[in-house]
């Protein structure tokens, strides 16, 4: 029986024992009462209490009385589901990091986050089921479910040169594409800008979106540009979706880069117009005016064809160099630099973990060096010559931030992973994205409703992705629920100071197990691998 059946028939069985009047009701689990229930649609609270008996909700209404093992007054509190996570890096490249090193995930438990989705930005591990394995051996304390990665399959099948592929490495990558979803994942993701993704033409990723989207899989997208081309992306994007047959999602929307500001008006529209032509376009985002990525986003796509030895040879020839150099001048300029070297900070330099934290601009004062354009541009090619580091990039505009999130289309998500304290400065949004969203843009200014919020944290990501019964406070779904007081929830990681916890949520509860209590985590680690088809 697959997950939805098996949400009908707990919602159906519950329903014909409460007819039984004359039956005296089941001692419950967990029961929440006193509390305003938020259920994940686009819809007010209602006050009632929450009974849950092992992993799912059986009870909702007027409660109080009812026995149960654990029993919660929530009173002043919101009840609402947890948060599914559609854009998480929880998974990264190294074995020891993200959830294999922090598997308690306190960064987003802390959050009300209780569902990550990995496997974004065309990068993922393959096989998916190695990963699969490892989280079902050793659970974390969130559950996991995964897309496949375009640029990891076209690393594996072309490599890293910038070329087609041939029809028998097509078919390579189909057949790719077919295992993973076969194995569980749940859409096909790209990363456009990023090397080798960027290197594909717009047909060979409508081929491999049709793969997914037999299995009921979505296309997520990176897209190839945000800053000066940012409305052929979009329009690549749609198309990618409408040609290959399935849902498609402009992942961490934004409009990088002053020369653009206020385009999201036109993205938007962009977005309206084929959805009224019937494609299937939504959008996520995360609440920031920064982004965060490798250095070489900064470096231009001729550079990075054949991979990093070819860049490395690149750099070491004078000539390639210098046009190199002017390249990476234009895009401190007009991209992700935000004309000002000290817009870009370093969060994580593993050869030189002293520059974490220091801007551009920062470092070239300390090298006793100009700050300049120019300068800043060597720079960035010593560091990337060294070993690369990860940077922070503010070049992104508040106005955009907001109409992007008042869209109907869009979702959030916070396109952070699984932290905690280390030498590394992150993002702010690894700790602080759903927090400051109910709290900073929903309470004090009002950009949207808290309840709005809610839904494009919980119901509507869980939907799109086919998990009808998660994302949701109702009868029959998995009992992932977060306890939150909305009028004090906020997110409390900076810039500067990214290492602090969010503040507001008080129980977390992931497949029905106390997850935190009493804002005190239980070292539980209920997370469950979720498989694509279990939804189908």
């Amino acid at each position: 029986m697959n997950k939805i059946m098996l949400f009908a028939a707990v919602a159906l069985l519950v329903a014909c024992s409460a007819e039984r009047e004359d039956m005296p009701a089941a001692p419950l689990d967990i029961l929440l009462v006193g509390g305003m229930l938020y259920s994940g649609a686009d819809e007010p609270p209602l006050a009632a209490d929450v009974g849950i008996m092992d992993d799912r909700i059986v009870a909702i209404g007027e409660l109080e009385g009812r026995s149960a093992a654990l029993t919660l007054d929530v009173s002043g509190l919101a009840v609402l589901p947890g948060f599914v996570d559609i854009h998480s890096h929880a998974v990264r490249d190294e074995l020891n990091d993200g959830i294999f090193r922090w598997p308690d995930a306190e960064n987003l438990i802390r959050q009300g986050v209780t569902t990550v989705v990995g496997g974004p930005d065309g990068s993922s591990p393959l096989p998916v089921t190695d990963t699969f394995a490892a989280l079902a051996a050793d659970p974390a304390a969130v559950n996991f479910a995964t897309f496949v990665g375009h640029g990891s399959i076209r690393s594996l099948v072309v490599g890293e040169d910038d070329r087609p592929a041939s029809d028998v490495e097509l078919e390579q990558m189909r057949e790719q594409v077919r295992f993973a979803m076969e194995s569980g994942a749940f859409g096909l993701s790209s990363g456009l800008i990023y090397a080798p993704g960027r290197f594909a033409e717009t047909d060979e990723v409508i081929e491999l979106a049709r793969v997914a989207g037999e299995f009921g899989g979505i296309y997520i997208s990176h897209m190839r540009e945000e800053g000066l081309a940012v409305l052929d992306s979009v329009a690549e994007t749609i198309r990618i979706g409408e040609e290959g047959g399935l849902p498609t999602q402009i992942t961490h929307h934004k409009i990088v880069g002053a020369p653009m500001w206020g385009q999201s008006t036109e993205t938007l529209r962009l977005v309206d117009e084929a959805v009224a032509r019937g494609v299937d376009v939504s959008i996520d985002q995360y609440p920031y005016t920064a982004s965060s990525t490798s250095l070489t986003i900064l470096f231009p796509g001729w550079s990075l064809d054949g991979g990093r030895a070819a860049l490395l040879a690149r750099l070491d020839d004078s000539e390639q160099r210098q046009r190199l150099k002017s390249d990476i001048v234009y895009n401190i300029e007009m991209d992700r630099g935000g004309d000002d070297p000290a817009n870009v900070v370093i969060a994580n330099c593993p050869h030189d973990n002293t520059l974490n934290g220091l801007n551009l601009s920062d470092i070239l004062r300390l090298q006793e060096r100009g700050v300049s354009h120019q300068n800043a541009a060597e720079l960035l090619m010593e560091l990337v010559y060294a070993g690369n580091c990860s940077a922070v990039f503010h070049a992104i505009d508040e106005d955009d931030v907001r109409r992007i999130m008042q869209h109907d289309r869009t979702m959030i998500a916070s396109d952070g992973g699984i932290e905690g304290p280390s030498e590394r400065v992150p993002h702010p949004r690894n700790y602080g994205t759903f927090a400051r969203v109910l709290g900073h843009y929903a309470r004090d200014e009002g950009v949207l409703p808290q309840y709005t919020a809610i839904h494009k944290m919980s119901m509507k990501p869980a939907d799109r992705i086919n998990m009808h019964d998660r994302g949701r406070v109702a009868i029959g779904a998995v009992a992932d629920i977060a306890v939150i007081d909305l009028n004090t929830v906020i997110d409390r990681s900076t810039f500067e100071a990214p290492h602090r916890y969010a503040h507001g949520v008080q129980h977390v509860f992931v497949n029905g197990q106390p997850v935190l209590l009493d804002g005190e985590m239980t070292g539980a680690r209920p997370g469950r691998v979720l498989l694509s088809g279990d939804y189908r």
